[in-house]
């Protein structure tokens, strides 16, 4: 279990600092090499995300998306130096609910 969600922690910082590059390059008029430690950290995800356990990739990847919300927000805070608010904590909750349901709900092979 916690190997699992290191491996998407170790994704959502690859995805999240990957698609900022591109943010900050085309939203903040940072220069154009911040891609390339982007592309580099969109490659660290995608393959964080295949080291995940499970047998299903629609499955891993549904689990992911909560994991992503949560790590957003977080980085909303650290980064962006932005508070969240309560509705943004209560949204964040509600989809970790579900990535936990996702990931470890006992299921019954069909």
């Amino acid at each position: 279990m916690l190997i699992t969600i290191a491996w998407y922690v170790l994704a959502a910082l690859g995805e999240i600092a990957g698609c900022f590059s591109f943010w900050a390059w085309l939203r903040l008029g940072k220069s154009p090499f911040w891609i390339i430690p982007g592309m580099l950290s969109l490659a660290a995800f995608a393959t964080a995300l295949t080291r995940v356990d499970s047998e299903m990739a629609g499955r891993a990847y549904a689990a992911y998306g909560g994991i992503y919300i949560v790590a957003s927000i977080a980085w909303l805070w650290a980064v962006e130096r932005t508070r969240p608010d309560r509705w943004d904590i209560l949204g964040a909750s509600v989809c970790i609910a579900g990535t936990l349901i996702i990931l470890f709900v006992p299921r019954t092979r069909t």
